[in-house]
């Protein structure tokens, strides 16, 4: 039905009908590069899938004032990002980069992505946490 570029030209958006029952969906085309294998802390490799990602940003942001268009683009520039680093990505890496950039874009979903990534056992854990965001979000005050 109708094919546009999206992410600044790094995918092709397509509206789609099916023909059998007349739903209309839409798919995006990406250029498949080289693949990204991602080094788990136990040392197992394993491709890049990024869906993994898209759906851990989106349980972080989930029922947060954070649009569906928000979290892909987020993801389409964090693998951009990675693809730039080089074919090997650890996993360390990864949840760095979240964290860096959820930080900015929604303090709760960052604490709710850090909760699970960094293995949160209590609420000391949290107040730790929200105390480094506090840290390095205000602006220091001059006396």
């Amino acid at each position: 039905m109708d094919s546009r570029l999206a992410e600044e030209g790094g995918a092709i958006r397509r509206r789609r009908e099916c023909l059998a029952c007349g739903r209309r969906f839409t798919t995006f085309e990406r250029i498949e590069e080289s693949p990204l294998m991602v080094v788990k802390r136990s040392g197992q490799r394993e491709p890049w899938v990024r869906a993994k990602l898209a759906a851990g940003l989106r349980a972080a942001t989930k029922n947060r004032p954070r649009a569906a268009e928000q979290v892909d683009r987020l993801v389409g520039e964090l693998e951009e990002s990675f693809r730039l680093d080089g074919p090997d990505l650890t996993t360390q890496r990864i949840g760095l980069a979240v964290l860096e950039r959820l930080a900015v874009l929604d303090e709760v979903a960052y604490l709710r992505f850090a909760s699970v990534y960094k293995g949160f056992e209590d609420r000391d854990d949290f107040a730790r946490e929200v105390g480094l965001l506090l840290k390095a979000t205000e602006p220091k005050r001059k006396t």
